[in-house]
Parts: structure tokens; C-alpha cells; sequence
């Protein structure tokens, strides 16, 4: 199979279920931002050095996969209905994400500050990845007030950037790096 197709030469692309679309059409241009931050999560992983880290984020990847998946689909259930399912975020995804939250909380110390993003290269780097989940994450919310999206793909994507956020904190506490936290300045 060839990379190149030059289908999308016209500024067009062609969403799961045929419809065609320009490239920057609010569905495409969101999971497109899906897109990034998996790109952000493999740049986090090769800079981590925890194997439960890297394994963590290799399933999250391929969640995210799913997730823009479903974002390609305008309706999922009819497409579903001509029997060609597609893989699905489930509730139990961000259960999942909820545990491992919980499960790294308890190796850090209370947050006490705000904390700023930095440290380690791998926690410098998820930081990263955090910000960017958080711009999928507000661009699925617009999206969502256009068009018909699956309510879990936003409790998905806000749970994710709270762990990466703990992953980082994480990444400097097994590196013994200490954190910066702001402080504020005076005014």
C-alpha cells in the first residue's frame, strides 16, 4: 500500500462511512488534534524510563487511536447498523485511567503549590503531552456542541490529562527531581 494516495490533493478528505469533507471541516480538524496528542504521548514515551510508564501510555495510544476513529464517524450508530462496527471508548477506559491515577497518587506527596511543568525530560515531555490533551479536549467540547458526540470521549480525554499530569510528577519523584512549584510574585 502506497502513503501517497493524492486524494486529498483537492483539500478534501473522505471520513469512515464515505462522507467527503474539506480537510479543515470541525471533524476532521478534532481529531486531528487527537492525532497530535498521540504523537505527544510517543514523544513521552521514548523519553521515559519506567516500563509500567511506557506500557501505560502504548495502551493509551491505541485508545486514542480509537477515539479518532469515532471521531471520523459521523454517526457511529448507523455505520454500526450496516454492520461495519467500529472499536469504541468505553466507560471502563476511564475507570482504568482513574486507577492509575490513584495507584501513582499514593507514591507522590500532597500537592501543596501549584506546580510547574518541567523537570525531567520524560516529565518535561508529558507536561507537554498534558497541555496538548487538554486542547483535544476542549476541541472535542466544540465539536460536541455542533454535532453528535459520544459524551465518554470528553470524560476520556479530561481524565488522560489529569494522568499525565500525575505521570509527570511521577517521572521526576522516581528520577529524584524535585519539582518547581510557582510561588507568585509579588505585584
Amino acid at each position: 500500500m502506497k502513503v501517497y494516495t493524492r486524494a486529498g490533493d483537492s483539500g478534501k478528505t473522505t471520513l469512515f462511512g464515505g462522507e467527503q469533507v474539506r480537510k479543515d471541516s470541525a471533524r476532521v480538524s478534532t481529531y486531528g488534534e487527537v492525532d497530535e496528542l498521540n504523537a505527544a504521548l510517543g514523544l513521552a514515551g521514548a523519553e521515559l524510563e519506567d516500563a509500567d510508564l511506557r506500557e501505560w501510555l502504548s495502551a493509551i495510544q491505541a485508545s486514542l487511536f480509537d477515539l479518532g476513529g469515532e471521531l471520523a464517524v459521523p454517526d457511529v450508530e448507523a455505520l454500526e447498523a450496516k454492520g461495519k462496527g467500529i472499536p469504541r471508548v468505553a466507560d471502563s477506559e476511564v475507570d482504568e485511567l482513574e486507577r492509575w491515577i490513584d495507584r501513582l497518587d499514593s507514591e507522590l506527596t500532597p500537592l501543596r503549590n501549584f506546580v510547574l511543568p518541567g523537570g525531567t525530560r520524560a516529565a518535561a515531555a508529558l507536561h507537554l503531552a498534558r497541555t496538548v490533551c487538554r486542547r483535544a479536549e476542549r476541541r472535542v467540547v466544540w465539536l460536541a456542541e455542533r454535532e453528535e458526540i459520544a459524551p465518554v470521549l470528553i470524560r476520556y480525554l479530561n481524565r488522560l490529562s489529569d494522568l499525565l499530569f500525575v505521570m509527570a510528577r511521577t517521572a521526576n519523584h522516581r528520577a529524584g527531581v524535585a519539582e518547581s512549584t510557582w510561588t507568585g510574585r509579588e505585584r
